[in-house]
Formats: structure tokens, sequence, C-alpha cells
């Protein structure tokens, strides 16, 4: 058995990341993980979606050049390229972490772990022990359960990013951000996409306005897109599928050659035993104080498998806490305020607290928009698509941030950062902004 200060369960963005903080504190650390380093984030996830996403805002560029007064030469996108390059990157940043983790401090353990007590794990016939253990799992697919879901071309986001060819009919199974920024990747691509939304609107959590905006400006590009559709079966009608939706009481489907699987993802906790060393789960996940703590002395649990927040970036900072308190330290990291986006064409981008949030609650907020079309650099760059809402208070302070239109995921880090100041709209309003810059249509919200 081998002694340390703290084991990790689970090298993603939040177990890696804190694990090489807790070595440079001086702990010496374990950090368990049965797959490639990077987690879901950095090998099925962020990273090659990301990658997807330059391929496909190229392509409209290409499609676009000729308004700019080019003339470019268009010829189908070769997905096995795509891949090797997203595969290239990928293992660029895999070498990155490995190198990051060659630390005196850090025992690597490769293999499946699970806990033999509250105190030690085993990963492959090896056990060791710490008093603090952080469980950083991930999650994992989510299947609807229905008729068909095990058909041979009904593919899960981490199978789209190794496909060979761009099938000629797309059908999405859900309208989240994963669903969503398929929808667009392959519609830049060529594809006739549908997607099936169970919901009354796509990307459920953002802001109404928004979304409805998103979804308006996403069709324009002809993505063809079904809300309140419960789809109950997938059928394999030998040259292609027909994937079956309940709307208005009526049945309805919609033929198509590949079928993504969209519909969210749920704490990775299978292997780990959780339920002999008595930890509480829920529906959610892992159940954890504000602080991470499960309900059993010095094992946390953080980013995806306890539930709270599905982001890299979560499971980041949610380590960084963590090793905080085991360190006895104070830090000021707002976890309330936390920055998404989707990675769509255009983008959309969201922080704080939504319109729909505070009618529900009875929060007197008011909302203060800018639109891209009357910037001038979107103009110059022929993406004019877009809107700023900004919602304040009836202190003036800004309680939220909503947007979609070119770079809004880098835009949104501005009022990100304002927010963890408790700035008010005034004071964003008097903060001088370059021109010509995408940033001025934030600076406009802040005049309306």
């Amino acid at each position: 058995m081998q002694q340390a200060d703290l084991i990790i369960i689970g090298a993603g963005p939040g177990g890696y990341e804190t694990a090489v903080k807790a070595a440079h504190a001086g702990l010496k650390t374990v950090i368990a993980e049965k797959d490639n380093l990077g987690g879901t984030c950095l090998n099925v996830g962020c990273i090659p979606t990301k990658c997807f996403c330059k391929n496909a805002e190229l392509v409209s560029e290409l499609k676009e050049a000729e308004l700019l007064g080019i003339k470019a030469q268009y010829s189908p996108v070769n997905m096995q390229q795509v891949v090797a390059r997203k595969n290239e990157v990928v293992s660029t940043l895999v070498s990155g972490i490995e190198a990051l983790l060659k630390h005196p401090n850090i025992i690597r353990a490769n293999g499946k772990a699970k806990f033999v007590d509250a105190k030690t794990i085993e990963v492959e016939g090896e056990t060791y022990t710490a008093p603090n253990i952080i469980i950083a799992t991930g999650s994992v697919t989510k299947f609807l359960p229905i008729p068909g879901k095990d058909l041979p071309k009904v593919l899960t986001s981490t199978e789209m990013l190794d496909i060979t060819e761009v099938p000629q009919r797309l059908a999405v199974i859900g309208g989240g951000v994963i669903g969503m920024e398929f929808a667009s990747i392959f519609n830049a691509f060529g594809s006739e996409v549908t997607v099936l939304e169970y919901c009354k609107e796509i990307l459920p959590n953002f802001d109404a306005d928004i979304a409805k905006r998103l979804k308006a400006s996403l069709k324009g590009k002809g993505i063809n897109i079904i809300n309140n559709a419960a789809v109950n079966g997938i059928k394999d009608e030998g040259d292609h599928y027909a994937v079956t939706y309940m709307l208005k009481d009526k049945e309805e489907s919609v033929d198509t050659d590949i079928v993504l699987m969209a519909v969210g993802r749920g704490a990775n906790t299978a292997s780990l035993n959780l339920e002999d060393v008595g930890i509480e789960t829920d529906r959610r996940g892992i159940v954890t104080d504000d602080d991470f703590r499960t309900n059993v002395d010095g094992i946390y649990a953080i980013g995806d498998v306890n539930g709270k927040c599905q982001l890299a970036h979560a499971a980041s900072f949610q380590g960084q806490h963590v090793l905080n308190v085991i360190l006895g330290k104070k830090d000021n990291i707002r976890l309330d305020i936390m920055p998404a986006a989707v990675f769509t064409n255009p983008e959309a981008a969201t922080v704080g607290l939504t319109a729909e949030y505070c009618k529900e609650n009875g929060i007197n907020a008011k909302a203060h928009k800018s639109f891209f079309r009357a910037n001038g650099k979107a103009l110059a760059m022929n993406e004019s698509d877009g809107m700023v809402k900004i919602l304040t208070d009836e202190d003036d302070t800004i309680i939220g941030c909503h947007m979609y239109g070119p770079h809004s995921a880098d835009l949104i880090q501005e009022i990100a950062a304002l927010m963890n100041k408790d700035a008010k709209l005034s004071e964003l309003a008097d903060i001088v902004h370059a021109h010509p810059t995408l940033g001025e249509v934030i600076l406009n919200a802040a005049h309306a």
C-alpha cells in the first residue's frame, strides 16, 4: 500500500489541474485515470469539437467569399483530414499534461479505481491511501430508453468526432449545447440537419430571448429545428433510419442516415464502489455541500460527477477551491458566476441570472440590449447577426449577461469579470473601449 496526502480519481481538467497545484503545494498526490489524460473535455469534448468548429467556420467563410470580392473554389470537406488534425491537436495537449504530471510529488495510477474504504482506493491490484480523496470522474453519455437506440448508426458525440464521411442527412436528438454545436458544424459541412428537441426552445438553460433569436439564425442557415418533439423510436428502413416522434399528439418521422444522440450526460460513478463506502448520491450525481464535501469525511467530488455544473472550467475551479479547503486557505472564487458558451455559428454565451429566473423568483431586473448590426467591426467582418442583453437589478448592479454573435464566447468574459467585482452598469458605461472592436456592442448595451 502506498501512502499519500491526497488521492484524485480522474485526470480531466478538474483532476489533473488540482493534482499539479497540490504537488506544488507540497502534497504527495496520487492521480488515478483509466483512460487518456485530459478527460472528456480534451479527448472527446470541448477541444475536439472546437477543432471541428474551426473547420466549419472556414467552410462558411469560403461559401461567402464572393460577397467580399474574393473568388474561392470550394470542395467537399475531407473528413479524414479533419479528424486527423483534431487528433493531432488532442495529442499535443495530452503530451503537455503528461509533462505537467512528471512532478516528484505526483504518483500516477493507471487503471480503473474503486474504493476499498473511506481512505483507500484500489487501482489494478495496487492500493493507495490518503486522508483526503477527490472524486473527479466526470460524466458519461445518456441515452433515451427508446427502441432503436442501439442501432449501429445511432452515435454519441464521441463517435461523431471520428466519423469518416459527411452524412447526407443527420438527425440530432437533443437541442442542448452538444446537439446544437454538432448541428451547426455538420450544417456547414453540407449535411441536411434536423434537430429534435423535447423542450419548447433550444438551449433550455439559456436566456429564452437569446435562444429564440439564435434558433431563427440557425434555421436561416438551413437547420431544421423541431421543438416540443418527444422522440419515441428509431427504425432501420434498410437504406436509411426513420426517427419517430410525437408532436401535438400526432406521430411524425424524419428520415436520416446518421442519428446523433445528444440528450445530456450523467455522472460517471458506476465502477467506484460508492455504496460500500456510504457516499450519498442522487439523480444528478454525488451529493456535496458548497465546499464539495460529500457526506463521508475527507472525500470530495468535483466537476460533472457532482452534477452541479457540467463545464470544464467549473471542474477546474471547484478543484482549486477544494484544495484550498484542504490546505486551510481562503479564496475569493465566485462559483456562482460561471460563464458558459455554445460554439454554434454564430456563437452564444451566458453568465449570471436569466430574465426567466428573475421573473420566477421575484427579482426586479431591467434588460439593456444592443445589436451587432450596429457595430462597425461586425459589419466589416460580415458577421452582423447578433445581440447583447445585460440584466441589472434595482441598484443598477449587473446580475447577468446573454449574447449571441461573433466571438460571444470571448466577449462574455468582460461581464463575468465585472460581476465578480459587483460592478454597476454605470461603471461599465464609463470604461473606455477600443474602436472599432466587437466589445463596443457591450458598451452600447450599457449606454442603451
